[in-house]
């Protein structure tokens, strides 16, 4: 009789487990992703006046590595990269809108930092960008070194700037005077129109700015001095981490491509390839894209789309002349490598 019972009792327990492990094994659902696709479309949010990170054009597009990355999550879900309404927002307003729901992801030059991660409701998806702070001045003010600087006015944003700034000159003992502004572009006119004799930013946006002068870009000097780590990452609201894992691994896809040699101009001639890798980052292997409630060939239509990591770096970057340096894949001496998707 007790073993009748064991015995029934095993079976019981076998049973559960197996339930449990059809459980674990089904991708779980995203409010988000069935919101993103109800609707239509993608609410990507983006500064919107950032040259080189997302910035229209004279045609009104929407172009840079931001842009891209946003429609990069459009094809993924979509398969088509078009399906993105970008919202324009201001430094102060980015992880309010991430934390609220008024966009699905942000690619809004956000620096990935650790009470932005456990304070305010956001999540990082990974850093698509290792930027650090800098400083441009007019090569006719006559400086060469920051330490030159003393009482000098410096432009810069309000709020990542200002405590950015103040740590730095604070470090190398150089008194200056803040002059702080709520959007870039308020900022780059006024140092253009010399309210501050220099300005205070990520060196990746003083570059691109710098690139944006034309003939003027000779009379302006990036000093050689940088401050600190200011790593970029795409942002996504905390509670929904299915969505957060459809972010982060199309970006990771692209990175992967990008190490497979796989591009926009190659990536259907590339379904016949016997890589293990290939095929599954294409699709024709394994289960990627349903484990996280996408069609087999969500990275596909991402690569086809926007291209690989490279692509969108040097269609965002070339032109402003800007070395790639720690934005190189590992393999090249950079610190950008694709974790494995298997």
């Amino acid at each position: 009789m007790k073993h009748h019972h064991l015995a029934r009792s095993l079976i019981v327990i076998g049973v559960a487990l197996s339930a449990s492990a059809a459980l674990a094994q089904a991708p779980a659902a995203s409010a988000t992703l069935a919101a993103v696709k109800t609707r239509g479309t993608l609410n990507c949010g983006v500064i919107g006046s950032s040259p080189n990170f997302s910035l229209p054009d004279s045609t009104g597009v929407m172009r840079g590595i931001d842009a891209d990355s946003c429609r990069a999550v459009a094809a993924a879900v979509f398969g088509d990269a078009n399906k993105v309404k970008f919202v324009s927002l201001t430094p102060a307003q980015r992880l309010v809108a991430v934390q609220s729901g008024e966009v699905d992801v942000a690619f809004a030059n956000l620096t990935w930092t650790m009470t932005r991660e456990t304070k305010s409701g956001a999540q990082f998806t990974g850093v698509y960008f290792y930027d650090t702070w800098g400083v441009m001045v007019p090569k006719a003010l006559g400086v060469n070194s920051t330490t030159k600087l003393a009482n000098a006015s410096v432009c810069m944003i309000a709020g990542p700037g200002e405590i950015n700034s103040k740590e730095y000159f604070a470090k190398i003992k150089v008194p200056f005077k803040p002059v702080a502004f709520s959007e870039g572009e308020q900022m780059r006119k006024a140092y253009l129109a010399k309210r501050c004799d220099a300005i205070f930013h990520n060196i990746s946006a003083l570059a691109s700015f710098r690139g944006t002068l034309g003939a003027q870009a000779g009379d302006h000097l990036m000093l050689p001095e940088t401050h600190g780590r200011e790593p970029l990452s795409g942002a996504v609201r905390k509670g929904d981490d299915r969505w957060f894992d459809i972010v982060r691994y199309t970006f990771n896809a692209q990175v992967l491509a990008e190490e497979l040699g796989i591009t926009a101009a190659n990536v259907k001639s590339s379904t016949s390839s016997t890589d293990p890798d290939v095929k599954r980052l294409l699709g024709l292997d394994g289960d990627l894209g349903p484990s996280m409630g996408l069609d087999k060939e969500w990275s596909a239509h991402v690569i086809a789309q926007v291209g690989n990591y490279g692509e969108m770096w040097e269609r965002a970057f070339s032109a402003s002349g800007m070395p790639r340096a720690q934005n190189r894949l590992a393999a090249d001496g950079g610190l950008v490598y694709a974790v494995p998707m298997r």
